[in-house]
C-alpha cells in the first residue's frame, strides 16, 4: 500500500479554529514545557527535601524518606495520574474537592502535581546517592566547625552533591518531558495529544508524527547541551572527571 505523503496539511485550518495543524503542534509543545517545567520546579524541591532526609543520622527520618521514594517509584505514572486526577479530590472535604475539579485547566494543574511528585522520588534517589559518595569527613568538618546538620547540608554537603549529580539530574529532567505526555490520558492537549488529534482528523499519520518527533528531539538536545555546559562550569576537579 502507497502513502501518499501531504506536507501541505500542517497549514490547513485545524477543526478547533484556532489556526493551522502547525500552530495547533506549537501550542502543544508549549503545553509540554509548561507541565514539564513546573513539575520539575516541584521534583527539585521536594526531591532535595526527601533526598536530605533519606541520608540524615535520624532512623525515623530516613524510613520516612525511603517510604516515599518506594511509594512514588513503584507506582506506574499513568496510575499516578488517574489516581491524581479522579480519585484525590473524592478523599477531600467536599467543598474543597469540588472547588479542585471545578478548576479551570484542572486537568493541567493535576498532570503537573502528578509528575512533579514522581519525579521527585527519582531526584531524592540521585541526590541521596550523590550525598553518600561525599566522604565522611565533610560532614564532621562542618559539624566540628559548629555547624548545626541543617547549616552543614546547606553549605556542605548539598552544594557538593548537587555538582555531582548534574549528569543523572539531566536524565531526569528529560525524563520529564517525555512523561508529561501521560497528560493526554486525563484531556491536556500537549505536544502527543495534538499529534494524534491531527492524525484522526486528517489521517496523515506520519507528517504529524514527524514534525512532533522533529519537536521533541530539538527540545531534547537544547536541553542536554545546556546541562553540558552547567556541569562543565560547576564541575569539581576529582568528582566529575570527564568534564572539560
Amino acid at each position: 500500500m502507497n502513502y501518499n505523503w501531504n506536507w501541505r496539511i500542517l497549514l490547513e485550518q485545524a477543526p478547533d479554529g484556532t489556526g493551522s495543524y502547525l500552530h495547533s503542534l506549537f501550542v502543544g509543545l508549549w503545553w509540554t514545557l509548561s507541565i514539564a517545567l513546573l513539575a520539575w520546579l516541584i521534583a527539585l524541591v521536594l526531591g532535595t527535601f526527601i533526598g536530605v532526609i533519606r541520608t540524615h543520622p535520624s532512623k525515623a527520618l530516613m524510613a520516612a524518606g525511603n517510604a516515599y521514594v518506594e511509594l512514588f517509584r513503584n507506582i506506574p505514572l499513568i496510575v499516578q495520574m488517574f489516581l491524581w486526577y479522579f480519585v484525590v479530590p473524592e478523599f477531600l472535604p467536599a467543598g474543597l474537592g469540588d472547588w479542585i475539579k471545578a478548576l479551570p485547566n484542572n486537568a493541567f494543574y493535576t498532570a503537573v502535581i502528578c509528575l512533579g511528585f514522581f519525579t521527585s522520588a527519582r531526584v531524592a534517589v540521585q541526590l541521596s546517592a550523590g550525598i553518600n559518595t561525599l566522604s565522611r569527613g565533610q560532614r564532621m568538618a562542618g559539624l566540628a566547625l559548629g555547624m548545626t546538620q541543617g547549616q552543614t547540608y546547606r553549605y556542605v554537603l548539598l552544594p557538593m552533591a548537587f555538582r555531582i549529580v548534574v549528569p543523572p539530574l539531566t536524565s531526569e529532567f528529560l525524563g520529564v518531558i517525555k512523561n508529561s505526555a501521560v497528560a493526554l490520558t486525563i484531556g491536556v492537549m500537549e505536544l502527543t495529544a495534538q499529534t494524534r488529534s491531527m492524525q484522526e482528523f486528517t489521517f496523515q499519520v506520519f507528517e504529524a508524527f514527524t514534525v512532533a518527533t522533529v519537536l521533541y528531539i530539538i527540545v531534547n538536545v537544547i536541553v542536554v547541551n545546556l546541562m553540558r555546559k552547567l556541569e562543565n562550569r560547576i564541575a569539581v576537579p576529582g568528582y566529575i572527571s570527564n568534564a572539560k
